[in-house]
């Protein structure tokens, strides 16, 4: 059996009615022919967009082919026992070109119940936001069902919500439930559990090139949102260079974001699961045993579990990571 290295997965580019030109301009990403991206997956168990090895002698596998052969070796004992050849997670950049649709997710029993599918809690971390930008997360005020649905068919909905101007480094965690949308101008990273299931709520009207309404999901929607209010819907972190510092931590993901400036080992031998490293800024070395590989802004690698320590060694600058695991 051929030996694990960490791995690079081909992206795979989404056109998008509110996509535009970041993934390529500031990610430095070639989206060939689309006159757009709104969403390039990075790393995908999703069927039908499960993502294929990019380079190396395990080129041109699929992630879900290596599961079955590698199973705990690669994603981890109790990952692989949970999960079995499903990737649990889906890491994703998304450029807002225009507002986002405001939305909702169902938890894992709603959408067991209804749709034979995992549930979707994600989070997002700004990479760059023009002037201005901003995002929702959750509402602004006590809502509830009456007077949510009172709001939505008076075509007033967003009075209610809670908007938020961003800049680069802001993190909102999204669990299940929460009332959510990406606003114009924002590029960011998405971890997200391995879902495509989304309740659109509102779409401002807008209509497709076919002159076409989006399908909303109301009543769907209504049993999935929590209207539960809180005080504040950011997260808040003080990252220390060549430390790792937690910024999200649920049942279902634990992200730290790394600021390296000189070469640092990680240790993962406590830790029984894959290791995927988003690069937001910079270049660097990924050192193991057996070689090294470089991966740097806009790219992700994952790393297999069973590589229980390495080295990161950047090249030239200060570099800037987002590093997920179960």
């Amino acid at each position: 059996m051929k030996q694990l290295y960490p791995l690079k997965f081909k992206p795979q580019y989404m056109d998008k009615i509110w996509g535009g030109q970041k993934i390529n301009t500031i990610l430095n990403k070639d989206f060939g022919n689309l006159p757009n991206c709104g969403e390039s997956w990075e790393i995908s168990g999703v069927q039908d967009h499960v993502s294929v090895v990019a380079d190396g002698h395990l080129a041109g596998n699929t992630l879900e082919e290596l599961i079955e052969i590698y199973m705990g070796e690669l994603v981890g004992d109790q990952v692989y026992e949970k999960f079995g050849v499903e990737f649990p997670l889906l890491i994703k950049f998304i450029d807002a070109n225009d507002d986002l649709s405001i939305q909702v997710h169902p938890d894992d029993e709603m959408s067991k119940q209804r749709h034979q599918a995992f549930g979707k809690t994600e989070m997002w971390y700004v990479m760059q936001a023009d002037a201005g930008s901003k995002l929702n997360a959750g509402f602004n005020q006590q809502v509830d069902k009456e007077k949510y649905l009172q709001k939505l068919e008076s075509n007033e909905l967003t009075d209610i919500l809670n908007f938020e101007e961003v800049q680069e480094g802001d993190v909102f965690f999204i669990p299940a439930g929460r009332v959510h949308a990406i606003g114009k101008g924002i590029l960011l990273a998405e971890i997200q559990q391995t879902s495509d299931v989304t309740y659109r709520i509102y779409d401002y009207d807008r209509k497709d090139d076919k002159g076409n309404t989006r399908e909303l999901h109301t009543e769907l929607a209504l049993d999935a949102i929590d209207f539960t209010l809180l005080d504040e819907y950011k997260s808040n972190y003080e990252a220390t260079t060549n430390e790792s510092c937690e910024i999200v931590k649920c049942n279902y993901f634990t992200t730290s974001l790394l600021k390296v400036d000189q070469k640092i080992e990680r240790d993962f031998v406590k830790v029984d699961s894959f290791i995927i490293y988003i690069c937001l800024d910079g270049e660097l070395d990924v050192e193991y045993d057996d070689g090294s590989i470089s991966v740097k802004k806009g790219e992700t690698i994952l790393v297999p579990a069973s590589m229980d320590s390495f080295f990161l060694n950047p090249k030239n600058s200060e570099v800037k990571l987002l590093e997920v695991h179960l």
